[in-house]
């Protein structure tokens, strides 16, 4: 008899242990980190990217720009939410580890008809009037009552961690946001600075070419130039007078832009309208390619990500084997209100615990566990991405200064020669050695080399604020 009895609960947990031991299984994949040992074959560990951003910047306008930016600007506000809502998720999967526990009441009424099998069998029918039992039979009940899911695979657990993760990643999202914000912000100012710069420049070229124009019109009267010198160096005058207004245009398009980073209506940006090519672009320490795993926001997002990823597969995993339930209930139960705290006779409890493992709909679990993994190597894939693209952009930006820094000492140059080349054009013009054409090319070729030097200067300047945004800088 006592065999019998036995086998009451080994063919059951045989069963589950059965179903378990189907899972599928899938290799664990491992990330690469390995990244070149150097930018450009150097060692120094010196990285400009701990340099706080009010110290990198000097410039106390676009100082005070980017603080405005990062207490204002709406986008850097909504992941602020998306970490309440990450941190909420925690609290989530961090209760779902505890007993479910509530209080329940209740009450009601019955009456059964006498000719059912209940009625017939109701022995209260046989009690004389004024019976204890009354024929509406009235029920009110008062408990606490409680429910567990018993951790025995780590399925809850490794659900909090991986909201965890998900936290926690959120925050280096933000950190990633404010990167790019002040990055933003930088560039759009020193976008700002350049077309000032450039609109100085235009405007005293209309006035050389107005005086240029005054002096063919005075040479035409004496038969000295023709009307179509006269035409050509008026077009020329129109032509610079309708590049003002397109430069005044991306002025304001550009405030417009640093206004919306700022979070705020329109109104005119606070900006030095100095001397344009004096500004020096600030001296970056590169660091090595090791230092971004630590330092950019991206690369720690993504590897916090795969982490989670990782973890919601051992949950999904975690779906195949055999739930353990525990339900629990205490509390009272009468007929009669009167009756409902008479103890013990109103008293009643429950006690029970439920094993149960999937058998029949294990397709859907099986997708879930698929769709689970292939999300972890598309983490997986998204971080090793993250890495070689945060290599290739310090790369890429360290190049860049380089050869803007020679390009721009050629460009001043061209430019010194070409301020020499319109005097010259201007002199010999006078003295009938040169003709108009020569004149106007030259004014043109001038103009047009001065506004690629502050064009250069501009990408001089936004590379070393993309160099320091891309090895991680500005969010510590």
């Amino acid at each position: 008899m006592n065999k019998i009895k036995s086998y009451k609960y080994i063919v059951p947990l045989g069963i589950c242990l059965a179903v378990a031991s189907c899972t599928p299984a899938l290799a664990p994949m491992a990330e690469t980190k390995t990244v070149p040992a150097s930018f450009d074959k150097s060692t120094d560990t010196t990285n400009t990217s701990t340099t706080p951003w009010r110290t990198y910047f000097k410039d106390p306008n676009l100082v005070g720009l980017i603080e405005t930016a990062l207490k204002n600007n709406q986008e850097l506000q909504i992941t602020l939410q998306e970490i309440e809502i990450a941190k909420n998720d925690i609290r989530v999967k961090k209760g779902a580890l505890l007993p479910i526990v509530g209080v329940g009441a209740g009450a009601g009424i019955e009456k059964v008809g006498k000719y059912t099998s209940q009625g017939a069998g109701d022995a209260s029918a046989e009690i004389t009037p004024g019976r204890i039992v009354p024929e509406d039979l009235q029920d009110y009940k008062l408990g606490v009552y409680a429910h567990w899911e018993v951790d025995v695979w780590k399925k809850l657990r490794n659900s909090k961690k991986a909201a965890v993760s998900r936290y926690l990643s959120t925050v280096e999202g933000k950190n990633f946001v404010i990167t790019n914000l002040i990055a933003e912000v930088a560039d759009s100012y020193y976008e700002l600075l350049a077309l000032d710069s450039q609109l100085e420049i235009v405007r005293k070229t209309i006035e050389l070419q107005s005086n240029a124009l005054e002096v063919v019109k005075i040479q035409k009267q004496a038969a000295r130039a023709t009307e179509l010198a006269v035409q050509k160096f008026q077009a020329e005058v129109l032509g610079s007078k309708s590049m003002e207004f397109d430069i005044l245009q991306n002025i304001k398009e550009t405030e417009n832009k640093i206004n919306f980073l700022l979070g705020q209506y329109p109104q005119e940006i606070k900006r030095e309208k100095s001397n344009f090519t004096d500004l020096v672009p600030t001296m970056v320490q590169s660091g090595v390619p090791s230092q971004l795993l630590a330092n950019r926001p991206d690369i720690k997002q993504a590897e916090l990500e795969l982490e989670a990823a990782k973890l919601d597969v051992k949950v999904a995993r975690a779906e195949f084997y055999p739930s353990l339930d525990i339900t629990a209930a205490i509390g009272v139960n009468a007929f009669k209100p009167s009756y409902l705290f008479t103890l013990p006779e109103s008293l009643l409890y429950s006690l029970a615990g439920d094993i149960a493992a999937p058998l029949i709909n294990r397709n859907a679990i099986k997708a879930e566990y698929s769709s689970a993994n292939a999300r972890q190597l598309q983490a997986l894939y998204n971080y090793e991405r993250t890495i070689l693209n945060a290599y290739l952009e310090v790369s890429s930006q360290l190049s860049k200064i380089n050869n803007l820094e020679k390009s721009y000492d050629l460009k001043s140059q061209e430019v010194t020669a070409m301020n020499r080349s319109i005097d010259v054009a201007g002199d010999l013009f006078k003295s009938a050695k040169a003709d108009y054409f020569e004149v106007l090319m030259t004014q043109r070729d001038a103009l047009e080399s001065k506004l690629e030097l502050i064009d250069t200067k501009k990408e001089q300047l936004t590379a070393s604020v993309h160099v320091y945004r891309d090895l991680g800088g500005g969010w510590k």
